[in-house]
C-alpha cells in the first residue's frame, strides 16, 4: 500500500475528458486498518496500528491518524510506538483480510472480466468494454467506490488514466478515499509535476544518482536523452524510465498472470526456540503450498526454505527435485532435509517460510518415473475434497494436531 510522493498541485483539475482513459487502478485505503475499524467502530478517528503486539514485528498497516505521526508500513513496531505511543495496536488477521479482499474483487468483477489483481488490496481494470453498459470510466470509478462503501463499509481510491502506470499514480494521489482522472491529453502535464522518486524502478540509489546530474523531477527526466541516462543508470533502466517519463506504458491489463512461485511464510512475534515446533510450522506450510499447487493444476521442481533469526539475518536454501510434484510429502521430505542441515539461530526463529518454484502445468507432458504410482497422491487429493466440502479445518496431518501453529 505504498504511495507515490505527492507533487504540489497534483490534485488540480485535469479536465473531464476520459474518452481515452479506460484503465482504472483501485486501491483500498489503509486496507488492513480499515477492515479492523469495521469490527472496532469505537476506534474511528484514533491512531490505529495493525502489526506485531508488545512492540515486536513490523507495521502491516496504519490509519491516517497514525501516519500523521510518521508511522509507515514495514516500520519496526518499536519505532512506530516511539513515534505514536498513544496508538491502539491490533494483531494481524490475514485470513480475515483475504475474505474481505475476495468480496472487493467480486465487486470489481461485476464491472469487467479484464481485471488484474495485483495484491489483496489493489487491482487494475480495463473498462473499455464496459462503457455502453455502465457509462464513462469516471462514472464507473464512482460506481466502484460507492458499491465498496455501501456493501462493505470500506473506503477505496480510484485512479483513471490511459495506462496502468499513470492510473496507479493517480490513485495514490487520490488518497484518501478519492478519485482522480488523468486524461490522456494531460498525462505529460501531470507527470512533469512529480519527483523522480515517484517513478517505478527509481529507488534511493537511483534517485541519488539522478540528483547528482540535476535530475530531480520527471520534467527534467523526460528531456534527458537516453544516452545520458544510460551513463547514469545503465541501458535497461534508462530506456524504461525514459518511456515512463513520457507516459508510455504498453502493458495491458492481464486477468490471468502466470504464477512464478507458490509460497507462504510465518513471522513470529514471540521468537520461536522450540525446534520441534518449527518443524510443525514448516510441515503445515508444505501442506499449504502443495494444496495451492493442486488447486492451480501446477507442479513444482524447486523447493525453497527460508529462515530468519532474531538478529534479522535471513538464510535461504533450495533444492531441485528429480521430478516436479504437487504433493506435500515430497515438498516436506526436501524441506525437512534442508532444515536439519541448517544451524539453529542462537536467538530463535523470527520467520520461517516455504516456497515452491520452477512451476509447470499438470498437462505439460511431464515425464513420469517408470515406478511412479498414481495412488501415492490419493490421500492428499482426498483431503482436498474433504476440505472443499467441510472447510479448511476438517482434516489435517496428525502431527499438526498436537499444538496450534503460530505466526501470521
Amino acid at each position: 500500500m505504498s504511495r507515490a510522493p505527492r507533487a504540489a498541485g497534483a490534485r488540480r483539475d485535469w479536465g473531464d475528458d476520459d474518452s481515452a482513459a479506460p484503465i482504472l487502478h483501485v486501491d483500498m485505503d489503509a486496507f488492513f486498518a480499515s477492515v479492523e475499524l469495521l469490527d472496532h467502530p469505537e476506534l474511528v478517528g484514533r491512531p490505529v496500528i495493525v502489526g506485531g503486539t508488545e512492540g515486536r514485528g513490523v507495521v502491516s498497516a496504519a490509519t491516517y491518524e497514525a501516519r500523521a505521526y510518521g508511522v509507515a508500513s514495514a516500520m519496526p513496531m518499536a519505532e512506530a510506538m516511539r513515534r505514536c505511543p498513544q496508538a491502539v495496536v491490533l494483531p494481524v488477521r490475514h485470513r480475515h483480510y483475504s475474505q474481505v479482499s475476495r468480496a472487493v474483487m467480486g465487486i470489481l468483477g461485476e464491472v469487467t472480466p479484464l481485471l488484474e489483481k495485483v495484491s489483496v488490496d489493489e487491482a487494475f481494470l480495463d473498462v473499455a468494454g464496459s462503457r455502453r453498459r455502465m457509462g464513462s470510466p469516471t462514472a464507473i470509478g464512482r460506481w466502484i467506490r460507492r458499491e465498496i462503501r455501501d456493501r462493505l463499509g470500506l473506503p477505496a481510491s480510484v485512479g483513471i488514466a490511459s495506462t496502468k502506470f499513470v492510473a496507479k499514480l493517480a490513485s495514490s494521489h487520490a488518497k484518501p478515499d478519492g478519485l482522480l482522472l488523468i486524461p490522456a491529453t494531460a498525462t505529460q502535464d501531470f507527470l512533469d509535476l512529480l519527483p523522480v522518486g515517484a517513478m517505478w524502478g527509481v529507488g534511493a540509489k537511483s534517485e541519488a544518482a539522478l540528483a547528482r546530474w540535476g535530475i530531480t523531477d520527471v520534467r527534467a527526466l523526460a528531456v534527458t536523452d537516453t544516452r545520458t541516462l544510460t551513463r547514469i543508470l545503465g541501458p535497461s533502466a534508462a530506456h524504461h524510465l525514459s518511456a515512463l517519463s513520457h507516459g508510455i506504458d504498453p502493458r495491458p491489463v492481464s486477468p490471468s498472470r502466470e504464477e512464478k512461485s507458490v509460497g507462504t511464510e510465518s513471522t513470529f512475534f514471540d521468537l520461536l526456540h522450540d525446534r520441534d515446533h518449527a518443524r510443525r510450522v514448516l510441515l503445515d506450510q508444505c501442506h499449504q503450498c502443495a494444496a495451492r499447487l493442486r488447486a492451480g493444476d501446477l507442479r513444482a521442481r524447486v523447493v525453497v526454505l527460508k529462515a530468519r533469526g532474531a538478529d534479522f539475518t535471513t538464510v535461504t536454501r533450495s533444492r531441485t527435485l528429480a521430478e516436479p510434484t504437487d504433493l506435500a510429502r515430497d515438498v516436506w521430505q526436501t524441506i525437512e532435509s534442508l532444515f536439519e542441515a541448517l544451524p539453529a539461530p542462537s536467538g530463535g526463529y523470527r520467520l520461517l517460510g516455504v516456497r515452491c518454484e520452477g512451476l509447470s502445468r499438470g498437462d505439460d507432458g511431464v515425464q513420469l518415473l517408470l515406478d511412479d504410482d498414481s495412488r501415492r497422491g490419493a490421500p492428499e487429493r482426498a483431503a482436498d475434497e474433504v476440505r472443499r466440502r467441510w472447510g479448511a479445518g476438517a482434516v489435517a496431518p496428525a502431527s499438526l494436531l498436537r499444538r496450534p501453529v503460530s505466526g501470521r
